[in-house]
């Protein structure tokens, strides 16, 4: 398991990575492919009208039409698959690279950062990957952190309201928290500022922060951002607070898969902000699996909380309502939590006092025919054990 303590230390972030990619890569295993590409876009330099891709190209059907005509996107994910899969020492999740589901290479060019935008033609591109490691480097975090991934800092200010009086009226000065789908730290620093901001002493803190991907856990561990410095900077000064006042090493980011999780000591605050209903986890079992596993690893008294800015056609396919479902099920008080919902685990703090106190807005219970309706999400969540 892939986990790291935050640091700032130059010397330990190139440590850290060097355990993820491939020390060396013999070019030699792409030469056929680079000659590929080469006669590709030679025939395409040569016959294809204009206008040619380029920077800030608006890329309509007729230019995607003629792309796909002369470059295959198909041909061309299958080489930089490979490449992936060479550069780096775990499994590479694919479908989350610019290649997945790109319309063309036309498509996937415009969308590169524009430090990457130097050749249009695939071969070279390919070739200068394979011949300079900061930039394969840079095209690796590219890839797999996408600025479209994340929302930065404050994406939540309700559900942090929420927690704010959450803190206000919570009696023990120890706190276990979990964040779930943490992605590159945004969320997890942004705890840790509450907790710092209630004056909670950081030896009763403990910020579990679990991704699926080893680059996320590394961006956000050294608050690091090789294909983007000034998303960097201004991450290294949200951070800035927290590093003064030892927080940090309070913190842990690891690589976890949610379908599958460790046995761990009970949370007492759960976020999963961003992943359920959403591109990554809309089926119902998946959604199912992962509310269980997290609502089994509440202390009790303990609360889990889930928002998201999906757009609504996500809404639709997996509306609120089926998510309060799912919570139930897995013996939760559901209530309204800022930017999505929270479930109330019961136990000896006296939840439903808290949640009296705090005047949060609880939801009115679902009925069995809208359960029935809603495709059985109710179903017991065992029954569904062992699927991924």
């Amino acid at each position: 398991m892939y986990s790291l303590t935050p640091s700032l230390d130059t010397g330990d972030a190139l440590s850290t990575l060097d355990r993820l990619l491939v020390a060396d890569i013999n070019p030699d295993h792409f030469h056929g492919a680079i000659h590929h590409l080469q006669r590709r876009f030679a025939n395409y330099a040569a016959t294809c009208p204009a206008p040619f891709i380029a920077p800030g190209l608006v890329v309509t059907p007729e230019i995607r039409r003629q792309s796909e005509m002369y470059l295959p996107i198909a041909e061309i994910t299958k080489i930089f698959n490979r490449l992936y899969c060479a550069t780096l020492n775990y499994p590479p999740i694919l479908s989350s690279s610019p290649f997945h589901n790109a319309l063309s290479w036309a498509d996937t060019f415009v969308d590169l950062p524009p430090q990457m935008q130097f050749s249009i033609n695939p071969s070279t591109f390919l070739e200068h990957l394979l011949n300079e490691r900061n930039l394969l480097t840079m095209f690796l975090f590219a890839s797999f952190l996408p600025r479209r991934f994340y929302g930065g800092f404050r994406r939540y200010i309700g559900q942090a309201v929420f927690i704010r009086k959450w803190l206000l009226e919570r009696k023990n000065p120890a706190v276990r928290c979990l964040d779930a789908a943490c992605g590159t730290g945004e969320d997890s620093y942004g705890l840790a500022t509450l907790l710092l901001e209630r004056g909670f002493d950081r030896k009763e803190i403990q910020i579990e922060s679990w991704t699926i991907d080893p680059l996320e856990v590394w961006a956000a561990a050294h608050c690091s951002f090789p294909h983007d410095r000034q998303r960097e900077t201004r991450f290294r000064e949200e951070t800035t607070g927290l590093f003064e006042q030892g927080y940090e090493a309070r913190i842990c980011f690891r690589c976890v898969n949610l379908t599958n999780p460790r046995a761990v000591e009970p949370f007492d605050l759960i976020l999963c902000n961003g992943l359920l209903g959403g591109p990554l986890f809309h089926e119902a079992h998946l959604v199912k699996n992962i509310v269980a596993n997290l609502a089994g690893m509440l202390a009790p008294g303990g609360i889990l909380l889930a928002a998201d800015s999906f757009h609504a056609g996500w809404k639709q396919h997996y509306p609120q309502q089926m998510l309060r479902i799912v919570f139930e099920a897995n013996g939760l008080h559901t209530f309204l939590a800022g930017e999505g919902i929270g479930g109330l685990k019961p136990g000896t703090d006296s939840p439903d006092l808290c949640v009296n106190e705090l005047n949060f807005s609880t939801i009115d219970r679902p009925s069995i025919s809208c359960v029935e309706h809603r495709r059985g999400v109710l179903a017991s969540p065992s029954s569904h054990q062992g699927q991924s």
